[in-house]
């Protein structure tokens, strides 16, 4: 139970570092945290006419963070962008899923359109 919750401390502790990220790179963080039936986006975010549904992985070294995200995790995080999308989405905006790794000591790792699907 207590590494859970570690997980879950260091999960959250990710996201705010991810969210602050991307709102030094212009981005606006419309949510986070949003569950579906289809799976769970860690961050909404605009910047422009741009929607990205955000999947954040943080792990304790930079060599484990080729191993946080799969095929799988982002074909989730697509399908709950799915039904995420006419809630942030309006007619003319554009649509991706993005990544962001992070680790100790390392600048945020941002992947751009991580799902063609």
């Amino acid at each position: 139970m207590r590494d859970r919750k570690a997980a879950e401390a260091a999960g959250r502790r990710g996201e705010r570092i991810a969210a602050w990220w991307l709102r030094l790179k212009g981005w606006r963080i419309l949510d986070k945290r949003v569950r579906t039936s289809a799976g769970e986006v860690d961050l909404v975010a605009r910047k422009g006419n741009l929607i990205a549904f955000v999947e954040v992985k943080s792990r304790a070294t930079d060599a484990e963070l080729d191993f946080a995200i799969d095929e799988r995790r982002l074909a989730r995080v697509a399908a709950a962008a799915e039904v995420l999308m006419p809630r942030y989405a309006g007619p003319g905006d554009d649509i991706r899923v993005d990544v962001i790794l992070l680790a100790p000591g390392r600048p945020p790792r941002h992947i751009e359109n991580a799902w063609i699907g």
